[in-house]
């Protein structure tokens, strides 16, 4: 199965860019209610993902000089990423998508310029999963009352 009947594309998906400023990647998180975002970089290219757990680290680790009400004065570029999120190609096969989201929300969506074009999201995978699971239990039963 192409993987793109999964992707949700950029323009609906929340990102943020390497010069967004802390509090601007905070109060996008807070909205949305996300814990992971991806991040571009100018030319619209995958660059990373960032988490709660980078921001809290980030905050506790500058002792008391980053906090929420001087986080406009940093980059989200200065934040240390402790995940690799990996993004896969639009090219990908399922195998690849299902591998990374066993351990990922969500996986990132590239082209062939690295350009990022999208996310396909952990829910996702699991419903298409649930439905060949669904279909061996009903073709089981089925054979069981032949």
């Amino acid at each position: 199965m192409n993987i793109a009947f999964f992707l949700l594309p950029k323009q609906e998906v929340a990102y943020l860019t390497l010069d967004s400023t802390l509090r601007q990647t905070l109060e996008r998180m807070e909205h949305h209610r996300y814990t992971a975002v991806p991040i571009l970089d100018k030319e619209g290219q995958y660059a990373g993902t960032v988490t709660e757990g980078d921001l809290l680290w980030y905050m506790k680790n500058s002792n008391g000089q980053v906090n929420f009400e001087n986080a406009s004065k940093f980059l989200l570029k200065e934040v240390p990423l402790k995940m690799d999120i990996k993004p896969v190609s639009i090219e990908a096969n399922m195998e690849d998508l299902i591998n990374l989201v066993k351990v990922q929300n969500f996986v990132p969506v590239v082209d062939d310029m690295n350009r990022f074009i999208g996310i396909v999201r952990r829910s996702q995978i699991i419903e298409y999963c649930e439905k060949f699971v669904s279909r061996e239990q009903t073709e089981s039963a089925n054979s069981a009352h032949v």
